[in-house]
């Protein structure tokens, strides 16, 4: 199933927006001497901008699901690699150069981490990241691990069984922690990623008691890490207060939105096109911390800070654009060195037929296991 659900590319871009302005007006500033233009009055609003990585989390859930069709292993595989490595490549190397010209004490590169940073998985044997911003793609690569392996063992209708199990394995991990398991079944995040995949189901299945009580339990897990894990270790890297009734109105309130979504209830949202704002958010999302902070500290004695603040932005978003762009010319040549072919009108039709004959085929399960 690869039709586009527009409020998606349009919450994607809201999430990237989140996270930027989480790092140019409250996390630049606040540690690590990122950057030296403080932004003291967005910075109690923005420091929970944070929270817009969860929504990309719950997103991936959504659309790893919807991209997965048929579940063949093969195509799942070589779609995560069409859409991750293009604007990574231009994104990396963008940072690399820029770093070499405008770098300071908080921003170097060497060549070879550039070149083990290209890989995409020079983080799981310790490679220092070109921007901080890539440990989430981390996180998105073990989703997509998981994912995978369930593909090879499991058909893809057998989904839900397995959402219940890592549900479970989370629930689990909240009362008996360990390591290892937390760390293969990404247990901080699971629950974004398992609500995403269960809105996708009831986008396209329906809801049913099973499903409404999944998302609870995955929306209690997200606030009870949040106030038990994110928050402590944010106050302490951060020596400033969140207020964990303003982190839980945040996450209640993403879930109550891809809800609407999957219900088909967003009203005007739904009908308006914004794959242009979603096809900017992963360029944008990669490239804006590091080099928004070394402009920062570049223009802070000649700029004022809310002209300056504008200016970072709309650069990053004209740089995010032009990356689209070389993005798009990189992902159609993989595509043909890959064999990745373009569905033919008939063979959309087809497919689609058969997805309709399926749905009326499925019967939502009773219980549990």
């Amino acid at each position: 199933m690869n039709s586009r659900v527009n409020e998606i590319d349009l919450l994607r871009f809201l999430a990237a927006l989140s996270v930027l302005f989480f790092h140019y007006t409250f996390r630049g500033f606040a540690a690590d001497d990122m950057s030296v233009v403080p932004y003291l009055g967005f910075a109690p609003f923005s420091k929970y901008g944070y929270l817009g990585v969860n929504l990309f989390f719950m997103i991936s859930g959504f659309v790893i699901l919807m991209s997965v069709g048929d579940g063949n292993l093969k195509k799942f595989i070589l779609s995560r690699v069409i859409r991750l490595y293009p604007a990574f490549w231009i994104a990396c190397t963008l940072t690399f150069v820029i770093t070499l010209y405008m770098g300071d004490k908080h921003f170097h590169a060497t060549l070879m981490q550039y070149l083990e940073n290209l890989t995409l998985i020079s983080g799981f044997v310790g490679v220092e990241p070109m921007d901080g911003v890539y440990w989430t793609l981390l996180v998105e690569i073990r989703f997509y691990i998981l994912i995978g392996i369930f593909l090879l063992i499991y058909d893809i209708k057998d989904v839900e069984i397995f959402l219940i199990f890592w549900l479970f394995l989370s629930v689990l991990m909240v009362f008996f922690p360990t390591k290892i398991l937390s760390q293969i079944f990404i247990t901080n995040h699971s629950s974004y990623f398992i609500a995403g995949a269960i809105y996708f189901l009831i986008y396209k299945n329906g809801l049913n008691l099973q499903r409404v009580s999944m998302l609870m339990i995955s929306l209690a897990i997200a606030i009870f890490v949040s106030h038990t894990q994110t928050i402590p270790t944010d106050i302490q890297h951060y020596h400033v207060a969140f207020n964990p009734m303003v982190t839980s109105a945040i996450i209640s309130s993403f879930f109550v939105i891809m809800l609407l979504v999957s219900l088909k209830s967003s009203g005007i949202f739904s009908k308006i096109s914004y794959i242009t704002l979603g096809s900017l958010t992963y360029p944008l999302y990669l490239i804006h911390q590091n080099i928004g902070f070394m402009i920062f500290n570049y223009g802070a004695k000649i700029f004022e800070p809310n002209a300056l603040l504008i200016m970072v932005i709309s650069s990053m978003l004209l740089l995010a654009f032009i990356v689209y762009l070389f993005e798009r010319v990189i992902a159609n040549y993989l595509k043909r060195v890959l064999g990745v072919k373009k569905e033919t009108k008939e063979e959309i039709e087809k497919r689609k037929l058969e997805e309709k004959i399926k749905k009326m085929d499925f019967k939502p399960m009773k219980y549990p296991l």
